[in-house]
């Protein structure tokens, strides 16, 4: 069925009264959009998709079957009030991945940014911070209240704990338990992972030159040296490589919360001491 602002809409879906469909939406079969929903033009929803509570989709993102966008918080907390999901333009949520408002006693919102790729069975909990260009892989889930900075990369079936962050270009990898802020460009891996040194896949195709990946690594070793405390090692790098962005991004993002537990490098000479990719 398709109506005066050229959208497709499956006769078998369900649209409340009050939903705005934009321009050129394309609606499958089976699919349910509550009262509080707002679809921008070129919104995709392929069968089976449940899009409820106050839910904003931007422009030409593609939502596939069996996804269920802007539910209740599972939080035992939150006492219904009215909160929010903003998904951003031009992302692609692939089957069973879900998404949820956020709570009255946090942020209120869940904000996911623009050209992320969130595959089958990903889940973004209530109250986070999505930039743009995030890939959660397959099994990937961030719980409440997380931040993840653009162009980062969560690994098939890693679990990322609430109130976490992950830096920009950061890449948590596969099968890891993430408890601890993960810096920007950083990989962390394990189960409550550890720092193995940078994201160089990232970090090459950010188009960061090779003198610049090198000075990162010169303070990396600053940063986390464990013969001095970490607000030393912070106040060293920021003097000695101020003419380097990412490492004024690192040592940014590190000192701008007080208390927080990063993951770190594992101790030297034990077991799960590696390196990132050498160039």
């Amino acid at each position: 069925m398709n109506d005066e602002s050229g959208s497709s809409i499956h006769p078998s879906a369900v649209i409340e009264r009050g939903a705005e469909i934009g321009q050129g939406v394309r609606i499958g079969p089976f699919c349910f959009v509550g009262p509080q929903v707002r679809l921008h033009d070129g919104v995709e929803l392929h069968s089976h998709v449940s899009v409820v509570g106050a839910t904003e989709i931007g422009s030409g993102t593609v939502v596939h079957s069996h996804v269920a966008l802007g539910g209740d918080p599972q939080d035992a907390k939150h006492k219904g009030g009215h909160t929010t999901l903003k998904i951003g333009r031009d992302n692609i949520i692939r089957e069973f991945a879900t998404m949820h408002v956020g709570t009255d006693h946090g942020r209120r919102e869940t904000v996911v940014g623009n050209n992320g790729f969130f595959l089958g069975y990903s889940h973004v909990a209530h109250d986070c911070i999505v930039g743009d260009h995030v890939t959660l892989t397959h099994g990937a889930t961030i719980g409440g209240f997380c931040e993840v900075g653009d162009h980062a990369i969560i690994g098939g079936m890693t679990a990322v704990h609430q109130f976490v962050r992950i830096g920009s270009r950061a890449f948590a990898a596969g099968c890891s338990a993430i408890v601890g802020d993960v810096i920007p460009y950083g990989m962390a891996v394990g189960n409550r992972a550890k720092l193995r040194g940078f994201n160089i896949v990232g970090m090459r195709r950010s188009g960061i030159p090779r003198a610049q990946v090198l000075r990162m690594r010169e303070a990396y070793r600053t940063i986390f040296d464990p013969a001095r405390p970490l607000s030393e090692n912070l106040s060293i790098a920021r003097e000695a490589y101020a003419d380097t962005p990412a490492v004024m991004e690192i040592i940014a993002f590190m000192e701008g919360r007080d208390r927080r537990y990063f993951c770190v490098p594992p101790l030297a000479g034990s077991a799960a001491d590696t390196d990132d990719e050498r160039d």
